[in-house]
């Protein structure tokens, strides 16, 4: 089952990879988007997949008796997920707002510090 996860999330990987180096900024925004969730499935992943043992110790033992999930990672997931989500939320207001001033949510064309037509500054002393 986790072979299975890891070729999820190196696909995963290689999509938001592939988004982030695009020019139009929603394909870059849906990169990041695709990046975090690979991310999270990556930290669920190795925490071990269990579903038949939940993570308890039973209360006569001192450490549990069989291989059960580790809850630190899930946890973790939670507190990012909410993290990654604030951050698209941010970065979407973001581009929208350039958008709206410059008209084009291509990044090339988004240059505005650098004049057109003009000579460039000086590149050296």
């Amino acid at each position: 089952m986790e072979g299975v996860f890891s070729i999820v999330i190196g696909i995963f990987f290689a999509v938001a990879v592939y988004l982030l180096m695009s020019r139009q900024l929603v394909r870059v925004l849906l990169g990041i988007a695709i990046l975090g969730n690979a991310v999270n499935l990556l930290i669920f992943t190795s925490g071990r997949l269990l579903r038949e043992v939940p993570p308890i110790i039973p209360e006569a033992l001192q450490v549990p008796d069989e291989t059960i999930a580790n809850p630190l990672p899930q946890a973790l997931i939670l507190t990012a997920i909410v993290i990654s989500f604030s951050f698209f939320a941010f970065l979407l207001v973001l581009a929208f707002r350039a958008y709206q001033e410059l008209g084009t949510d291509d990044t090339s064309e988004m240059r505005v510090a650098e004049p057109t037509g003009e000579t460039s500054p000086p590149q050296g002393y």
